[in-house]
């Protein structure tokens, strides 16, 4: 995700880590099957001992998706492929926001340049998002605290303090976030770093929750339960930030770290957050090489893992496209076709800014219009992503009317 208004940029100063050995979550790893060495194309499944000891994923309500796919059911090509987009408008000016938002787009990304000096101005702006209150938009930002902020009357810590602090801290301040939030009429928080930072000089030490993944794991927790009745977590970089080190926002970080040692070293804060209910994982553009050269956001093997060692059922999105974009490599070139293959590949949500212009957004939707006519996306790929999306945006109407 783009880090521009933020409070500060990435500060690789060394703080104290803390945190406890999660047991469950060495269960539930335990039983994340891999072949040796991490290279088999197909996992198999958790042993019956990790299954009987992990929570069911948690996922959309059994209702919700029925009402999601009747309304997917009414829904042509064109509107199923713009309810797989988030996109963004710069400026705080409603009007061209809500006239993108009338395509039938199901988000909004609030960057720095849509906030307002106060918080009634943004729930003004936020409701010029909301075209149909039945089934309302995903309204999202990037609210970690610390350094990445964007409400600014957030005085909330983020990772860079609550890591040092017990875990009930980051459940208050991350509750504290969320009502903030809510408040605003923000629905999604794109907020959770789920990364195991390699070290206090790793690109995302200041943004994680630290270098111990179960310490980490236990924040991680602490954070989308905190929220939780407020906005819709979600887990990022998915598979990693911190193994794959360098600044995804101008290249593809890489690492050559296998499946098993991912699986000890990474893993854990993603499936304590899974575990905790976070109905969304962001895909980082990050290359695990030994498990697939593409970057995850455009991999159909870590889309795999994530849905079948890891047992998520929600809403899988992409960090923003247009980071592929500048990093350079000619394969990622194409805005249009990486979110194609990204949708193919298994993400449900593409998110796009306005790196390739102000009607981005509709670029991609008419691109994977045709990618569907022309069987590069199975139609049916494309309709599961529509389908959950919907009913994500179910369950945050059913939230909002539960309040």
């Amino acid at each position: 995700m783009r880090l521009s208004s933020t409070r500060a940029h990435e500060p690789h100063q060394a703080r104290r880590r803390g945190g406890v050995v999660l047991l469950l979550l060495s269960t539930l790893l335990a039983g994340v099957a891999c072949a040796p060495g991490g290279s088999s194309h197909r996992p198999a499944a958790p042993t019956t001992s990790a299954a009987s000891a992990a929570t069911p994923a948690p996922s959309s309500s059994a209702d919700n998706r029925s009402r999601a796919q009747e309304i997917l059911s009414r829904m042509d090509l064109a509107q199923q492929a713009a309810c797989v987009v988030m996109g963004n408008v710069p400026g705080t000016d409603p009007a061209p926001m809500r006239a993108m938002m009338g395509g039938g787009f199901s988000g909004f990304i609030l960057m720095g340049s849509n906030m307002p000096a106060t918080p009634d101005e943004l729930h003004a702006m936020t409701a010029a998002l909301t075209v149909d209150p039945g089934l309302p938009p995903l309204i999202a930002t990037d609210e970690e605290g610390g350094d990445v902020v964007r409400l600014p009357w957030d005085d909330q810590p983020g990772a860079d303090v609550l890591k040092a602090q017990p875990a009930d801290a980051t459940r208050v301040a991350f509750a504290q976030r969320g009502t903030l939030l809510a408040q605003s009429g923000v629905t999604v928080n794109f907020g959770v770093v789920a990364d195991v930072a390699q070290s206090p000089e790793s690109f995302i030490y200041a943004r994680s929750f630290g270098t111990d993944p179960a310490a980490a794991a236990e924040r991680v927790d602490a954070a989308v339960r905190g929220q939780a009745p407020w906005v819709s977590a979600t887990l990022k970089h998915f598979p990693g930030h911190g193994a794959a080190e360098g600044d995804s926002h101008r290249m593809i970080p890489s690492t050559g770290m296998d499946l098993a040692t991912w699986r000890a070293q990474v893993a854990p804060p993603f499936l304590s957050g899974i575990r905790a209910g976070a109905p969304i994982v962001m895909m980082g553009h990050l290359a695990y090489t030994a498990v697939d050269a593409q970057p995850a956001s455009l991999s159909p093997r870590w889309h795999q893992i994530l849905r079948d060692d890891l047992g998520f059922r929600g809403v899988i999105v992409t960090d923003d496209l247009d980071m592929l974009v500048d990093s350079g490599e000619p394969a990622y070139a194409d805005e249009v076709a990486d979110a194609v293959q990204s949708v193919a590949a298994g993400s449900d949500l593409v998110l796009a800014l306005d790196g390739a212009g102000p009607d981005t957004a509709q670029k991609i939707a008419d691109g994977l219009v045709a990618a569907v006519r022309s069987g590069a996306l199975p139609a049916e790929r494309l309709r599961e992503a529509a389908s959950r999306v919907v009913a994500l945006r179910l369950d945050i109407a059913d939230r909002s009317r539960g309040r």
